[in-house]
């Protein structure tokens, strides 16, 4: 037997044009929506002030000579429910669209996934109260109560619509509803209701657009690698091309929590050189969601894909250039073994496993690699660096570079008088007068 989740969204026609996240009861002035020049819907402020359904335009300025009056617009409110109905897709792949401003799930198939019918319940309310709309919800299984009465009587009272409702919900008849298809490419776009200075304070609306993007993600079976947020600006004369803020992801999301941090921390480092007026969200690759693959013992310090949030959170915090990894090269000079990429850029397998030149990864290495040689002095014929350095290793020798710069050099592990371990090398050939030097590579951990 199906069970389903009825979603009434009572105030849509007022809270597209004032959604929860864009104002609060502080800055109301009263908000009121006509249709057919009488008072629809309107906000508590106006409320509070004498404003009630049915009452003309005249009668609202009387009351709220500073009211905000708009129209009903039936086009921005279809484009609200297609938006949390692609929101609640990450629940079901089933939703529809029922009578006016209301959304039917059948959620029987998900709730051991999500924790239980009233787990589910709060998820879907905080997910639609996230967008900025309020919702009315109610959950019952296929109707057996009704289904037992008399039809002749239950016809006579209710008409033959009832009946063919409760024929098609227990699948005596075809059962007719229109399921939400999400599209094949993802672009969703919100206008904002004021003029925002503040980059901080566009983390609301995008969220309302990520809960939409994973609603389609999660419908489309899909995850994402990259996704750009445009901040659009005013037009006309004073107009200016859109802000575009991207996000590269190492390892492809679904989840809505993980871009929420990435974006933040994005937003905060951004500075605005003008108003925006409306945000647009596109996914601009995506990749077939990999099924999750969770051990029986989970790995101590986090799993793989925990390693990698944590490295694109902190690229978002501290900016791409600034989070980076090693890329091997088959190189046998210490200083050009390997290249410094960020962590984001999309490395190839050929790349990232460079054919080394043999043995070199059995060869002793510093934990600690000098960016720069350090000279050393010279000390009774012996290598000084804070004391006389004794050699405790046979020399390596490392002759490459002749396409570059050709380096010539006997590497030793040398030991202090406090016995820390360093890395230096001879010379083989002088680069001065003085003859060949001594220089310090690394340090030992």
């Amino acid at each position: 037997m199906r069970l389903w989740i009825a979603l009434h969204l009572p105030r849509l026609p007022l809270e597209v044009f004032t959604p929860s996240w864009s104002t609060d009861a502080g800055t109301d002035v009263g908000t009121v929506v006509l249709e057919h020049e009488r008072v629809l819907v309107a906000s508590q402020h106006a409320l509070d002030a004498g404003v009630r359904t049915g009452m003309r335009r005249g009668g609202v300025l009387m009351l709220l000579p500073d009211a905000r009056i708009h129209a009903r617009t039936p086009a921005q409110e279809a484009d609200a429910r297609h938006a949390v109905a692609l929101a609640l897709l990450q629940y079901t792949p089933q939703v529809a669209q029922a009578e006016e401003s209301t959304l039917l799930m059948d959620v029987g198939a998900s709730l051991r996934l999500f924790g239980g019918i009233l787990a589910l319940c709060r998820r879907i309310h905080a997910n639609v109260r996230a967008l900025g709309f309020t919702a009315s919800l109610a959950c019952a299984p296929t109707a057996r109560g009704a289904c037992r009465l008399p039809r002749p009587g239950l016809q006579r009272r209710c008409g033959r619509d009832l009946l063919d409702l409760l024929d098609a919900a227990y699948g005596l008849v075809p059962e007719l509803h229109e399921w939400i298809a999400p599209p094949e490419t993802f672009r969703a776009r919100l206008e904002l209701y004021d003029r925002i200075d503040d980059a901080d304070l566009l983390l609301a609306g995008a969220q309302c657009l990520l809960l939409q993007l994973t609603g389609w993600l999660c419908a489309r079976q899909l995850a994402v690698e990259r996704i750009l947020l445009r901040l659009e600006h005013e037009r006309g004369r004073v107009a200016r091309a859109p802000t575009g803020v991207e996000i590269v992801l190492a390892e492809p999301t679904w989840r809505d929590e993980h871009l929420v941090r990435l974006l933040r921390e994005r937003l905060g480092r951004l500075v605005l050189d003008a108003p925006v007026i409306g945000l647009a969200l596109e996914a601009l690759q995506v990749r077939p969601m990999a099924p999750p693959n969770a051990s029986l013992f989970p790995e101590p310090g986090g799993s793989e894909e925990d390693r990698m949030r944590m490295l694109e959170l902190l690229a978002a915090r501290l900016g791409p250039e600034n989070v980076l990894q090693p890329l091997p090269l088959a190189d046998y000079r210490p200083d050009q073994a390997n290249v410094w990429v960020p962590v984001q850029q999309k490395v190839s397998d050929k790349a990232r496993n460079a054919q080394l030149p043999p043995d070199v990864l059995s060869l002793p290495r510093p934990t600690w690699l000098l960016a720069k040689p350090i000279a050393l002095l010279m000390r009774e014929h012996r290598p000084f660096y804070g004391s006389s350095l004794r050699m405790a290793s046979n020399p390596e020798r490392i002759e490459a570079g002749w396409w570059d710069g050709p380096e010539t050099r006997d590497y030793f592990i040398a030991e202090g008088q406090d016995h820390t371990l360093y890395w230096v090398y001879r010379e083989r050939i002088g680069s001065g007068d003085d003859g060949p030097k001594w220089f310090l590579h690394g340090l030992f951990g």
